[in-house]
């Protein structure tokens, strides 16, 4: 499923937002597009999950327990006062984190969007992280991609389709984030697909490399908001050299896995007749 349908619509979702922000605003009709897909990939997801062998639904039982264990009223109505008390904690910690990220920029002399696309974004990635990290461990590698992949696709459908929709004019999307961030953001998800198909295993040198980029996009990023015209020398960078590498690398991994997997020709050699 991840890479029939999850991964090429993280693809294409990506693809239709950089198509959306062209203008230099995600609009509010174009919010409105977006939580309509987030909700349509909800239902789908609903419906699939419906089909799925009981050795799947074994691993999710087993991961997160049995959904249809009955329960008393007093641990549900616990349950949602619980839900409701974390939605709760977490708005007014939204509001203290972003207050704390503007101050934090102004007082560094660095724009919103640095701090955007570092600090909060990976503040706001942690729970992910760490979800993922101990699927891995316990041995449940597709609860780990898919809490990954699932989470890129919830953020654009429905964070962003929310956001845009309810903010006056829509959310604007600066020059900078159109000529690097979000062809980025197109890269990455598109080397996904191949890194994927390549066994059907993520190896520790894909996560390396993965991590890498993380590490190296951020900090040019943050360099060419110190070093005026840095933005030309990475995009040539990139263009020249890192994206050929890896386009390279991946397709050298997918051929060998297709070569791998291809069946072998029956022999047509006989085998010598007795006397």
């Amino acid at each position: 499923q991840l890479i029939r349908i999850d991964v090429p619509l993280m693809i294409a979702i990506s693809l239709l937002v950089y198509a959306m922000a062209f203008d230099g605003a995600i609009g509010q009709l174009d919010g409105l597009l977006l939580v309509g897909g987030a909700i349509a990939y909800t239902a789908l997801a609903v419906i699939t999950s419906r089909r799925e062998s009981s050795a799947i639904k074994a691993e999710y039982e087993k991961e997160f327990g049995n959904a249809k264990e009955p329960g008393s009223l007093k641990r549900v109505a616990v349950n949602l006062a619980l839900v409701a008390g974390g939605l709760g904690l977490l708005v007014a910690g939204s509001h203290w984190f972003i207050d704390s990220a503007i101050v934090i920029a102004r007082a560094l002399g660095v724009s919103e969007l640095v701090i955007g696309l570092t600090i909060v974004a990976a503040g706001t990635s942690m729970p992910e992280v760490a979800t993922s990290i101990m699927a891995a461990i316990r041995g449940e590698r597709d609860i780990a991609v898919g809490n990954v992949v699932g989470s890129n696709i919830f953020n654009i459908l429905a964070v962003l389709g929310i956001s845009s929709a309810v903010a006056p004019g829509g959310v604007k999307v600066t020059a900078a984030a159109l000529t690097m961030d979000i062809p980025v953001m197109i890269a990455v998800a598109a080397a996904c697909l191949p890194v994927f198909f390549i066994g059907h295993i993520i190896s520790r040198w894909n996560g390396v490399l993965f991590l890498a980029y993380y590490f190296a996009y951020t900090a040019t990023f943050v360099i060419a908001e110190m070093v005026p015209g840095y933005h030309r020398t990475y995009a040539l960078l990139m263009l020249g050299l890192v994206i050929p590498l890896t386009v390279i690398t991946l397709l050298t991994g997918v051929v060998r896995s297709i070569r791998r997997n291809k069946p072998s020709a029956p022999s047509t050699v006989e085998s010598p007749r007795s006397l």
